[in-house]
């Protein structure tokens, strides 16, 4: 299991504006059920194997081309461990939970 953090950048478009293709990823990402998300306001948590996380960051990076926009930036973010079960949740836990 893996957590990791995906933004999803469309360049090159009229306008400043990215929410009608954050709202497309959105329903992507409902659409699947490999990859658990968190979407926040400067990305999106992603949980899940690292090949199911590899193989929807492609899928996601494709989006904003379907659109014919010119450019996309994608960048992503992996932490895995093998010494002990990690989760978004845990993370977030480990942080926030007095000891």
């Amino acid at each position: 299991m893996a957590t990791a953090e995906i933004t999803v950048l469309p360049i090159g478009r009229e306008g400043a504006s990215v929410g009608d293709v954050l709202v497309r990823i959105r329903r992507h990402l409902e659409g699947q059920d490999l990859v658990d998300f968190e979407m926040n306001p400067m990305g999106t948590a992603l949980e899940g194997e690292v090949e199911d996380i590899l193989a929807l960051t492609g899928e996601l990076h494709a989006i904003p081309f379907e659109d014919d926009i010119p450019r996309v930036y994608t960048v992503l973010k992996i932490d895995q461990r093998t010494d002990k079960q990690q989760t978004l949740r845990s993370k977030l836990a480990s942080v926030t939970e007095p000891d």
